[in-house]
């Protein structure tokens, strides 16, 4: 069919279409031995797990690194002698739907696993666990969330740090006024400039954005944590042999000490753009799921 003639809507209607059947009818793996690249999920500013340095360069990251190895694994599998990596930066918003109708392959960022979730898509083994807590400034006077009372917060469309104030709200322990940025950059951003009091998000990424704040010494992290999330990489349900590949190199990280080296490249030593350490040592639900890799949702 000659695209070209068709209206632009229909024309777009249908390549969505056509790739979607792609991802479904003969797998991920023929889909990428067919086109000869790999369609990678990425983020701007998700410090230090997916985020780019330039709006024309690629993610970088230590969930980005996993999904590389992923991306090698796939390689071999096909015996290519070249594969492609192009990468669609994401959000939490479109991530599921964008993953589903095959504009990406592998959702390779900081996504919770939830149980609803996996009613949709499957998720690699578990490589990160968070706290879902919050950021404040260090002269706010707020130390925990009972003190976020009546104040601003700022959270992230489509998180599940939203729900989880939410719930916080709606046992009546607090009230707030909830104030959502459209990605973490912008949360944070919200809160560096005064308009909201604290910034609710996963305990590692607001340890990132403050890391790379022009005076990171102006914010903390609130010890409290409304709950632990287990991150995953996101991938297409009912893929059996992609499932096992991408299982079997994950798994073969954790099982290898890999993965550690990875964990120290990012979190414990200087990375750009601005070489600060995040100097967040690896906590005891982390080394857990490397020790006994598992893909449960909370």
């Amino acid at each position: 069919m000659d695209f070209r003639k068709l209206p632009l809507a229909l024309g777009l209607t249908l390549a969505f279409a056509c790739g979607a059947a792609s991802a479904q009818d003969g797998g991920t793996l023929q889909k990428i031995k067919d086109s000869g690249f790999i369609q990678i999920g990425g983020r701007d500013s998700q410090i230090p797990f997916s985020y780019k340095l330039g709006s024309d360069s690629a993610s970088i990251g230590f969930t980005n690194d996993i999904c590389l190895k992923i991306v090698d694994a796939v390689k071999a599998r096909l015996g290519l002698a070249k594969l492609d990596v192009r990468y669609t930066m994401l959000n939490s918003a479109n991530r599921i739907p964008l993953l589903q109708n095959g504009t990406v392959d592998l959702d390779c960022a900081t996504t919770t696993n939830t149980t609803q979730r996996q009613q949709q898509v499957d998720f690699a083994p578990s490589h990160f666990v968070t706290n879902i807590t919050a950021a404040v400034r260090k002269d706010s006077g707020i130390n925990t969330f009972a003190d976020l009372n009546g104040k601003n917060v700022a959270t992230v469309t489509g998180s599940t740090s939203i729900q989880l104030l939410r719930g916080v709200r709606k046992n009546g322990a607090i009230e707030v006024h909830e104030i959502a940025g459209k990605d973490t950059s912008d949360g944070f951003l919200l809160l560096s400039s005064g308009r909201a009091d604290a910034y609710v998000l996963d305990d590692v990424q607001l340890a990132g954005m403050i890391a790379s704040a022009p005076n990171p010494g102006d914010y903390k992290i609130l010890k409290e944590s409304l709950r632990q999330e287990p991150y995953g990489i996101m991938l297409r349900k009912d893929d059996p042999q992609f499932k096992a590949l991408v299982d079997e190199t994950v798994t073969g990280l954790m099982k290898s000490g890999a993965i550690e080296q990875l964990y120290t490249k990012w979190f414990m030593s200087p990375i750009p753009p601005r070489n600060a350490n995040l100097n967040f040592p690896m906590t005891d639900a982390v080394r857990e799921i490397y020790k006994n890799p598992n893909n449960k949702g909370v």
